[in-house]
């Protein structure tokens, strides 16, 4: 293979133990019948496709993604299994639709007839609360995908309580457990996990990832975004017609992207409509003779309008006085939003030049909206996913897409580092030929100033 290995991470997949119910789907074993095959664990995924010609590095187990889909044998009895789902976190395009197609996998496929909604995250478990469940049927699942949010409630946190989580799904008799969320919901799913098998439990974690923000590393896409793109273009034709229509209009249009820009590039690209993209990942200056306001200034002289894109997490390294972290673990945030306008503000009085500017947030429209087809279609495979994979007995896991292939992945791997747009690739490229913003607007001639500590040299631009 031409394939180097993903630095020293393991991909290896957890099992609750041997494997030896035949499985209730009927399905078939061999090519060229006409029917569906089973998968097996010997069908792997290569997570880096790159190659260089003359390197051939050996592969171990470790270093490929595990197919994901129903197998031949299982591990659960399906008519002793009873399932529970739990989703946390903020809300998210899709989140009904994984549901409902867990609960409908388990039912049509396995048979279980036992599953159960965690009501508002994780803290659903702790007696404190006094959440009752709720029972999940066919027929309670069947419309839910037609509304966004979540049946069963979310809130951040409790995820750190997790003897107090673990007596509750010793107490609910759970064989399974399926935790729809992000990053902090999955560590704290591992969490869970390890502590039922320091308990020697036989029950299975698996999690399906939830971040509108598209930045969990490893995998290609989260449910939700293709659905939030869509909101926010919408948002951004609103700013373009308002910015447009007035001499000097400026739309500035916030959107979600708390270290990832995601959702802001992949907007700009499909609207062309928008002048300014900025994202966490890519250093900018507001004053001074390269900053943002002197380009911002030339393009309203230009045509005598603009539009800015800023995600959430721009500019948090000037605007962020203190660290405070909220109930999930996760840093409190300046408001870009609100600040930038009133600078830009400030800018154009004290230059004398008048201006029209719109400020819109639609960031909560964008969480709680109905999923797209393409997203119903992802949530619908993510959850079959999910299902099989736990009937396996496989653990502590997140189902991923790597490479247009549904994978296993684990949860240390996937919590392991966060995915961010890459400055000198193709997507910030063609980002920028779409805005036709200058490659960096910053007054530095040198010094540290990116992620990665790299070193910007202004005469190179």
């Amino acid at each position: 293979m031409a394939n180097k290995p993903q630095e020293n991470l393991d991909f290896s997949i957890e099992e609750l133990g041997p494997r030896n119910i035949h499985s209730p789907i009927t399905m078939s074993k061999k090519k060229g019948d006409f029917i569906a095959n089973y998968v097996t664990d010997d069908e792997f995924i290569l997570y880096d496709t790159s190659a260089k010609l003359g390197e051939r590095d050996p592969l171990e187990r470790r270093h490929v993604l595990e197919k994901a889909g129903p197998r031949e044998m299982i591990y659960f009895m399906p008519e002793h299994v009873h399932a529970g789902i739990v989703t946390c976190g903020g809300l998210c395009p899709g989140i009904n639709d994984v549901i409902r197609s867990i609960v409908r996998c388990l039912w049509y496929h396995y048979r279980v007839r036992r599953i159960t909604g965690i009501r508002y995250g994780y803290r659903g478990f702790l007696p404190e609360y006094s959440f009752s469940t709720q029972e999940l049927t066919l027929d309670n699942v069947d419309s839910i995908h037609k509304v966004g949010g979540t049946i069963l409630g979310s809130s951040r946190g409790g995820g750190k309580e997790v003897e107090k989580i673990v007596d509750a799904i010793e107490q609910l008799n759970l064989n399974i457990l399926f935790t729809i969320g992000g990053d902090g919901t999955q560590r704290g799913s591992l969490d869970i996990a390890e502590e039922i098998e320091r308990r020697h439990l036989k029950i299975s974690c698996i999690g399906i990832p939830k971040t509108v923000d598209n930045d969990f590393s490893f995998i290609q896409k989260s449910f939700g975004f293709d659905t939030a793109v869509a909101r926010a273009v919408e948002a951004v034709a609103s700013a373009h017609m308002e910015a447009s229509s007035q001499p000097n209009g400026i739309g500035l249009v916030r959107l979600m992207g708390r270290e990832s820009g995601f959702i802001a590039v992949h907007t700009a690209l499909a609207s062309h409509e928008v002048n300014f993209v900025l994202i966490p990942e890519v250093p900018f200056d507001l004053e001074g003779p390269n900053g943002f306001f002197e380009h911002l200034e030339k393009r309203l002289q230009r045509r005598n309008h603009a539009v800015i894109i800023v995600a959430e997490g721009a500019m948090q390294d000037k605007l962020l006085k203190e660290h405070k972290t909220d109930a999930g673990g996760n840093l409190v945030m300046a408001d870009v939003g609100p600040y930038l306008k009133g600078e830009i503000e400030k800018y154009f009085k004290k230059a004398g030049m008048e201006i029209t500017l719109k400020y819109i947030d639609p960031s909560y429209q964008v969480r709680s909206a109905v999923a797209v087809p393409v997203d119903s279609i992802y949530c619908d495979r993510l959850g079959n996913a999910a299902v099989h994979a736990a009937m396996a007995g496989k653990t502590k896991l997140v189902i991923g897409l790597v490479n247009n292939e549904f994978v296993h992945l684990p949860i240390r791997a996937a919590v392991s580092r966060r995915s961010h747009v890459d400055p000198e690739s193709s997507l910030w490229r063609d980002c920028l030929d779409a805005t036709h913003q200058p490659i960096l607007m910053t007054n530095i001639a040198s010094g540290v100033n990116f992620r990665d500590g790299s070193v910007y040299n202004s005469k190179k631009t």
